[in-house]
């Protein structure tokens, strides 16, 4: 069996995080889905937990950052294009997010970020590595 990721971040609105990300085009599992989390799926090996903050704060005795003033992760998806980059960061400005800086384009790699509904950073990027500088 592959290596699965299971990303848990915890959210402020469980039902308005998980229309953000169906409206970037990921479906959630219901199977781990009720009133206190939701699973986003990502690929057969990438999810995300979504997690109330309450419920969240069960998993640990640390305090909950403020994702929205502070840096607690920056959670990155490669994708197959450019043209898939600029398709979900286009996708993520509509439903809500926001671009906290501009694209950058280094020639063996695109990447754009966002800022999902509750200000985790997300960062979206296609690479060449055959376009990889070497040394």
């Amino acid at each position: 069996m592959p290596l699965q990721l299971f990303v848990n971040l915890p959210v402020d609105d469980l039902d308005a995080s998980r229309e953000f990300f169906a409206r970037l085009g990921y479906a959630h599992n219901p199977q781990f889905t009720d009133q206190n989390a939701t699973c986003i799926v990502f690929s057969d090996t990438i999810y995300a937990m979504l997690l109330v903050k309450p419920f969240f704060a069960t998993f640990t005795d640390k305090p909950i950052a403020d994702t929205r003033t502070q840096a607690a992760a920056i959670l990155a998806l490669a994708l197959d294009s450019r043209a898939q980059v600029d398709e979900t960061i286009d996708k993520a400005l509509t439903a809500g997010a926001r671009e906290p800086r501009p694209a950058q384009d280094l020639g063996f790699m695109y990447q754009r970020s966002f800022e999902d509904l509750d200000g985790h950073l997300w960062e979206v990027f296609h690479m060449d590595p055959s376009a990889v500088p070497s040394g």
